[in-house]
């Protein structure tokens, strides 16, 4: 099994709270090129991936924006929604046509706050995509821009 399989919350809920966490869902479609969020902007809802392509950059100072990872069919596209300050950490647009099931983050968040174990595997979950999340990022940017040696410049 691969890491990002396990990520996905087919596998990371319990099906009680998966079908839970479904109930506040609405089903969207996203064209090709639609931003879903920018990084530093309020993360007020969240999305899974039923079909398509999602990539997440990152802003690079005096650089093209990377690519960070790309995401598909049942990955959780954002989890800054969850954190207070609830700012984006990275942005994310659609790379081919998506369809999604969007989740309003405070009324998720108040479903956690009501049921502390639901609450408790969001945030085990939630937890797991950030790690991953931020050894991608971490890879990635080393991939683009690798180290320099002592006393080199990029």
């Amino acid at each position: 099994m691969t890491p990002s399989i396990t990520l996905r919350v087919e596998h990371a809920l319990p099906a009680e709270h998966r079908d839970r966490l479904l109930s506040l869902a609405r089903e969207v479609d996203l064209k090709p090129g639609t931003r879903l969020f920018e990084e530093g902007s309020d993360a007020d809802r969240f999305w899974i991936v039923r079909d398509g392509t999602v990539a997440l950059d990152l802003h690079v100072p005096g650089r093209r924006t990377p690519v960070i990872e790309t995401l598909g069919t049942g990955d959780l596209v954002g989890w800054s929604w969850l954190f207070e300050p609830y700012v984006w950490q990275l942005g994310a647009q659609a790379v081919t046509r998506v369809r999604a099931y969007e989740f309003d983050a405070v009324a998720v968040r108040l479903m956690c706050d009501g049921d502390a174990e639901f609450g408790r595997d969001v945030c085990r979950w939630v937890g797991r995509v950030v790690s991953h999340r931020l050894n991608a990022a971490r890879a990635r940017l080393v991939d683009l821009y690798g180290a320099t040696p002592a006393g080199g410049t990029s």
